[in-house]
């Protein structure tokens, strides 16, 4: 079973873990094309907080009892490469600082969202369908981000070191 003291100090060191990430890139980088194919380090952060926004919404609803929000992009993409290539083009043109204010504004969203929750409603899995029986920890909602963008970033940086 998961306390939510215990989920939210392992988001927190997610989080922290992700921040020293973005902290070793550096700012001055995040536009610079070729991070994960043709997309920069923005491009992924913007990313990973549009699906993370859906998690929030689905998280918020599901405390209030609610049902699930609907989807924020357009009704007719069902697929998962068409959905990113709409949140892609909707963010393309947001600054960096955009970027990272967002995604950290989303993250403490997430945090408030949890905090919400009866306690004992976290160790239910019937709360969280979207998650398919994964139980819920700090390492799931980062789950994404370590699957699929961790290692392209890191290799990114491994190229290119941080200047000094």
């Amino acid at each position: 079973m998961m306390r939510r003291a215990e989920l939210l100090a392992e988001l927190k060191s997610e989080n922290e873990a992700w921040e020293r990430l973005l902290a070793q890139i550096g700012e001055d980088r995040m536009d610079e094309p070729g991070a994960a194919g043709a997309w920069s380090i923005k491009d992924v952060v913007a990313h990973l907080t549009a699906w993370r926004r859906r998690t929030v919404g689905r998280l918020e609803a599901a405390a209030h009892g609610q049902p699930e929000p609907a989807s924020p992009w357009p009704a007719d993409l069902h697929e998962d490469d068409e959905i990113n290539a709409w949140f892609h083009a909707r963010d393309a043109d947001k600054p960096v600082r955009e970027v990272l204010s967002e995604s950290r504004r989303i993250f403490q969203q997430l945090a408030a969202a949890i905090e919400e929750f009866p306690e004992a409603a976290l160790d239910d899995p019937g709360r969280f369908p979207w998650m398919q029986g994964t139980p819920v920890s700090g390492a799931a909602f980062f789950a994404h981000f370590h699957d699929e963008h961790e290692a392209d970033m890191r290799a990114y940086l491994s190229r290119q070191p941080a200047r000094s």
